[in-house]
């Protein structure tokens, strides 16, 4: 089965389309080399993947026949991506939720000083050239 397929397959893309952009753009290794889409994959091979600043590693234990459920999907894989891969995401994410969500409309008042506050300090800077 081509590497593309298999990635669809076993349900890291939700598309082959996506899976095959991955490929071309070097995203994806087997055994340690980068891959064209049309690679074709074997039990045993370890696969490496690059997706959402997450390294994903994982063991080829069998081939599918086509696309399969997300509780069948271990039954053709064995996941060797370790947990700090996931803990570093899980930082990212906190960091960036503790002061305002993405599109929480007009800046509040204290973002309106800071604003005013990086614009006059520009301005000064400025000025004394």
């Amino acid at each position: 089965m081509r590497i593309d397929k298999y990635l669809w397959c076993v349900r890291y893309y939700k598309t082959r389309n996506i899976a095959t952009e991955a490929c071309k753009k070097g995203h994806i290794t087997v055994n340690g080399q980068v891959v064209k889409p049309s690679r074709e994959v074997f039990a045993t091979d370890k696969i490496t993947l690059r997706k959402d600043q997450i390294v994903y590693r994982f063991t080829v234990l069998d081939i599918p026949q086509n696309r399969v459920g997300a509780k069948l999907v271990d039954i053709y894989r064995k996941d060797e991506t370790p947990n700090e891969a996931f803990e570093h995401i899980e930082l990212l994410k906190m960091s960036k939720e503790y002061y305002r969500s993405k599109g929480m409309g007009r800046p509040t008042k204290k973002d309106r000083r800071d604003i005013d506050d990086f614009l006059d300090y520009e301005d000064e800077e400025s000025q004394s050239e």
